[in-house]
């Protein structure tokens, strides 16, 4: 009998090893424990760094293995831009990811699968973006709006030192707000102040390691467990929205859209009965993405521009003196300006290669089995491209580990913008909010380099850029001082 269950463990053992094996001719990587995978091996709470490690020993296009599901990471900008452009419609699907089902149920835009429907829902939506940048109530007004009252905040703060994550949050949501849903909310509003939270919340946990833990073992969903706090900030945040999309059927006027929301219900009902995706289904999805995914890539990024200027005041003061040179100091900055700006342009497009906001980007799943570098990726599989290891590329960047606007600027000083720079991914599921990001990105930081001096409040120790990890990433907490400029 005892022979009988040890024959028994040894098969079962046997099986498990032979599951945790690679298919054929697929991608290699490091050995998987079964069950585990690579669990042991790559610290998920921030894998970048193991990631290179694995990158340097398996080659440009590897797998590693998140419990039972294998995953190919791309690494390096000649590998990941083959892939997202050479390659673009057999990279353009999204994974079986049961975390984003939760968050869009496949009706949204950026997790949605690839397909006609698909097309349809982001044509419209590019469409409208681009539309609403237009006009008296447009884009940029309702930014410059959000920065007096930043700037009133700020004023309120100077000569003090103090942390300006939650005011660079409040200001970026309330941004991606007045665009999205025609209003902006006061930034003692504890309704506000929840939804940033959840917001902020939603985007750690979904990409941290519970969110991992239940992608590899979705059984733990039914556990009292942390990764349930994901399906109760979600929960939150449709709740929210719904809120605002009743208000606006009640008190939207035919042909006076008032916001994207507006423009929205206008078009579905133009498409009603017409077997449009553009439904009430995909409201909800649509500016629940939109939303989350605008407001924490601005705030990270304007946390990191702050940071960057207090660890390179020569560079903070070479902006300043080109705004100098280009703006009257009473006037406003326009995006047109930028144009004059090649050392802003140059800075702020720096800022987001070595912040590296967006390390992983979104899963991508091929839309067929292909044969790629030699390698066949079979459908089904997550496909990671590694957006920071383009943007610290050696074979790209003149000074690839150094925060250096020369990164962007000519032997002559012109902005030029090289092909490696994806801080917004690339091909057919490029993030569709990127002129918006880069428009408040600029309008935001020339007008606080404009009116104030950023300056690191601690003598004794030098500003921490270690990143935190997540689905988007930003700065460990730092305080900063704000003096105003007198000339």
């Amino acid at each position: 009998m005892v022979q009988f269950w040890y024959s028994l463990l040894a098969l079962m053992i046997v099986l498990l090893v032979w599951k945790w094996k690679r298919p054929r001719n697929f991608p290699p990587g490091p050995w998987a424990l079964p069950i585990l995978g690579n669990f042991l091996q790559v610290d998920f709470r921030n894998p970048m760094t193991d990631l290179e490690k694995i990158a340097k020993k398996y080659g440009n296009i590897f797998s590693i293995y998140m419990g039972s599901n294998p995953v190919v990471i791309l690494h390096g900008y000649k590998t990941v831009k083959e892939a997202l452009v050479d390659y673009a419609i057999e990279f353009a699907d999204r994974p079986n990811d049961p975390l984003f089902f939760a968050m869009s149920n496949d009706k949204g835009i950026a997790f949605a699968p690839y397909g006609e429907q698909w097309k349809e829902k982001r044509r419209f939506m590019t469409m409208l973006l681009r539309n609403f940048g237009m006009g008296k109530t447009s884009m940029e007004s309702r930014i410059q709006e959000e920065l007096k009252c930043l700037m009133k905040c700020f004023d309120d703060k100077e000569g003090c030192s103090f942390q300006p994550q939650e005011m660079l949050r409040n200001a970026a949501g309330n941004a991606i707000c007045a665009v999205l849903f025609g209003r902006r909310f006061d930034y003692s509003e504890k309704k506000f102040n929840r939804l940033i939270q959840l917001a902020v919340d939603l985007t750690k946990n979904i990409s941290g390691i519970w969110g991992e833990l239940y992608r590899a073992f979705p059984v733990i969903g039914h556990l009292p467990l942390p990764c349930q706090s994901i399906f109760t900030t979600l929960s939150k945040l449709k709740c929210f929205l719904m809120e605002i999309v009743e208000e606006h059927k009640k008190t939207m006027k035919p042909g006076e859209p008032r916001d994207c929301i507006d423009c929205y219900l206008e078009e579905m009902k133009k498409r009603q009965n017409t077997g449009s995706s553009i439904d009430d289904e995909s409201l909800i999805p649509i500016f629940l993405e939109l939303f989350v995914a605008g407001f924490d890539t601005t705030a990270n990024t304007l946390e990191w521009a702050l940071l960057f200027m207090m660890t390179y005041p020569h560079i903070q003061e070479n902006c300043y003196k080109e705004i100098k040179l280009v703006i009257d100091e009473k006037k406003e900055v326009t995006y047109e300006d930028r144009h004059k700006m090649p050392y802003i342009q140059a800075v702020t497009h720096e800022i987001q290669r070595f912040g590296t906001v967006f390390p992983l980007g979104v899963p991508h799943d091929v839309t067929k089995e292909t044969t790629f570098l030699g390698y066949t990726i079979p459908k089904g599989i997550r496909v990671m491209a590694n957006l920071s290891s383009v943007l610290f590329d050696e074979s790209q960047w003149k000074f690839p580990h150094e925060f250096n606007p020369k990164n962007f600027l000519s032997d002559e000083g012109e902005f030029m913008k090289p092909d490696a720079f994806l801080p917004f991914s690339a091909g057919p599921r490029v993030c569709m909010g990127e002129n918006l990001a880069r428009m408040q990105l600029f309008l935001f930081f020339t007008s606080i380099i404009q009116r104030y001096e950023i300056v690191w409040p601690e003598k004794n120790k030098s500003p921490d850029l270690t990143p935190r990890f997540g689905l988007t990433q930003c700065p460990i907490s730092f305080n900063v001082l704000l003096k105003h400029r007198r000339c």
